[in-house]
């Protein structure tokens, strides 16, 4: 069987975010896992316009068939007020089906290690057939960022992420079988 594919998704498109530096450690800490290949996606590269703004869908057919591709996903999630970004909450209701019956961990940052993102991401994400492996990685800005913006993730961090691609592995396995 093909190794599965899994996109990791940045989530904030603000200036001076930290999300690239958050998805290229973790793309540097899961590149060479056996049965899983990887790609980063960053939402703010395909310039997705707010639900219903537009009739010009070319950009979101483009993250449409993007999506369709892989098997799972990483999602990076900055924590804003409590919940996800406002980017990541469009650019999952601009699509449906591509997200069916797929795999999906979670690496969120924040105060409280962006967890309250993470759980709602969690319930919108089952919502449309995704299911979220348990194994969660949580970034803490008072100590793994310098100066809350510079990024230094505590070696901690290698277990809990080493977990969350057995879980990938797994269950992204069992859910390609049912395509």
């Amino acid at each position: 069987m093909l190794p599965l594919k899994i996109g990791i998704i940045l989530s904030s498109t603000r200036e001076g975010r930290v999300s690239p530096d958050v998805g290229n450690w973790v793309y540097e800490m899961v590149k060479d896992t056996e049965g899983l290949s990887f790609e980063i996606l960053d939402i703010k590269d395909y310039d997705l316009p707010f639900l219903g703004t537009t009739d010009d869908t070319s950009n979101i057919d483009a993250w449409q068939e993007k999506l369709d591709a892989f098997d799972g996903f990483i999602f990076v999630v900055a924590e804003y007020n409590h919940s996800i970004t406002g980017a990541l909450k469009n650019a999952i209701d601009l699509v449906k089906d591509e997200w069916h019956n797929k795999v999906a961990g979670i690496v969120s940052y924040g105060s409280a290690g962006g967890a309250r993102a993470a759980e709602h991401l969690r319930g919108i994400l089952a919502e449309l057939q995704v299911a979220t492996v348990r194994s969660h990685v949580l970034l803490l800005l008072f100590d793994d960022f310098d100066n809350f913006s510079d990024f230094n993730p505590r070696d901690l961090h290698q277990d809990n992420i080493k977990a969350q691609l057995t879980q990938l592995l797994k269950w992204g396995t069992a859910f390609k079988s049912m395509k």
